[in-house]
């Protein structure tokens, strides 16, 4: 302990480009939620020394924050690449084929579930469900959907991805 307080490695965020969404949101009880949200945005996850300036700006225990944070799967805890590809695991994709698209991507991007791509160009993570089930099996990559995949037109539109992405 280093006055007071945990001695953690930072990260280095820009904690200004925070202020914004601080200043509207700090002082409104029950916005937590809302401001993890809005830092999610802001730097593509939630960095450590992030969530320590939440706590400290909204007077919310650190503890407390890293459980919000921790509790609901949308939070992420490490960078993503510039493709966020989510997969539907959902009863629908998984008894039309998610298991071999996932093998697939896996296969064609040399990551399994929640990693990234050495480049950053990807990111894999499965979900339990995308709410697309008349489009099974189906997956997003960033706000776009793809369904009626197979294996091979999963990879044939990853592929298409990193030839826009270099």
């Amino acid at each position: 302990m280093e006055n007071g307080k945990c001695c953690m490695q930072t990260e280095g965020s820009d904690l200004q480009l925070l202020e914004p969404v601080l200043g509207q949101y700090a002082g409104v009880p029950g916005s937590l939620i809302t401001i993890l949200q809005h830092a999610q945005e802001i730097y593509g996850y939630l960095p450590v020394d992030v969530m320590w300036h939440i706590a400290e700006r909204t007077g919310v225990k650190p503890a407390k924050v890293l459980g919000v944070a921790t509790f609901y799967t949308q939070f992420r805890f490490k960078p993503v690449g510039k493709y966020l590809i989510m997969l539907c695991q959902g009863t629908a994709c998984h008894v039309n084929g998610s298991e071999q698209i996932l093998a697939a991507i896996c296969d064609e991007l040399g990551i399994g579930d929640g990693d990234t791509t050495g480049d950053g160009l990807f990111s894999l993570k499965t979900v339990a469900c995308l709410g697309c089930c008349s489009l099974s099996p189906v997956m997003m990559i960033n706000e776009d959907a793809y369904g009626k995949l197979t294996p091979e037109k999963a990879v044939e539109i990853i592929r298409g991805l990193r030839g826009e992405g270099k």
